[in-house]
């Protein structure tokens, strides 16, 4: 599973303001814990918390965020290490495993809206990201590199309640000494449906390529509720997710809240 890949893709951020007009700036400050467990290819179980505290700006057409999270891993086999979302130099079974918490990887990114939706025309929505090689590459949570991926998203409204996504992007991958690591593409598209106008019930297919050549890359399916507590868009998320891959968690859960304000 990439296991950042909800906030770090602002899904979660957006769900609870999907029915909110953006002429006026917003700022949006927010927390979502989340836990992975699975052996992303290894020959281990390795457990990962992932405590995301992101910070953002959004006006009609340009969304800025910050993203700064707290790992704790435990069953990470020697010599692994933790990547922008998945694990690389995955030796596969070994006796000998670790355990470490720290600072992840910071994110910064910036969406723009050059076009938007008309008629059955989507909004087009191209992004930039920088994931910034914070987390300690010694104790292996992280590559100790900076990524930066580019791409764009389709943003649909189908009548007042159904609101269809999909982003393709491509990852400039930060090469550790002897990492051997690829370029990757990122994908994932998906629906959010507006039960009503607290509660907002999202599914999502989301995936990349395998930055480690000779792995399988990460493919999971995701299922999320939001409740807004006030018209801006504060309120509380939820959700759930199944990986459909060697690459991925076994599963996930994640429980978090914002504030717009």
């Amino acid at each position: 599973m990439r296991f950042r890949s909800l906030v770090g893709m602002g899904i979660l951020s957006s769900w609870a303001v999907v029915t909110v007009a953006h002429a006026a700036p917003r700022f949006t400050l927010g927390n979502v814990p989340s836990y992975y467990q699975g052996t992303f290819g290894t020959g281990s179980h390795i457990n990962i918390f992932y405590d995301a505290t992101y910070f953002q700006f959004r006006n009609r057409d340009l969304r800025l965020k910050l993203m700064v999270p707290y790992i704790s891993v435990s069953g990470l086999p020697q010599g692994a290490r933790l990547t922008g979302g998945g694990i690389v130099h995955r030796p596969g079974t070994t006796q000998t495993q670790n355990s470490a918490s720290g600072l992840g990887d910071i994110w910064l990114s910036a969406h723009y809206t050059v076009y938007q939706r008309t008629g059955l025309l989507p909004a087009v929505v191209p992004y930039a990201k920088v994931k910034l090689g914070t987390a300690s590459a010694t104790n292996g949570l992280g590559t100790g590199r900076n990524d930066y991926e580019i791409g764009v998203g389709l943003d649909e409204t189908i009548g007042t309640r159904i609101f269809p996504f999909a982003h393709l992007g491509y990852r400039f991958v930060g090469n550790p000494a002897g990492g051997n690591l690829h370029n990757i593409w990122t994908y994932d598209m998906g629906s959010s449906f507006v039960a009503t106008p607290r509660n907002i019930l999202t599914a999502m297919f989301s995936g990349s390529e395998s930055e480690q050549p000779g792995y399988a890359g990460p493919a999971d399916i995701v299922f999320a509720w939001n409740y807004n507590v006030t018209r801006a868009g504060s309120g509380i998320q939820l959700y759930a997710d199944k990986g459909l891959s060697n690459g991925s968690a076994n599963y996930g859960v994640g429980l978090g809240a914002q504030i717009v304000f």
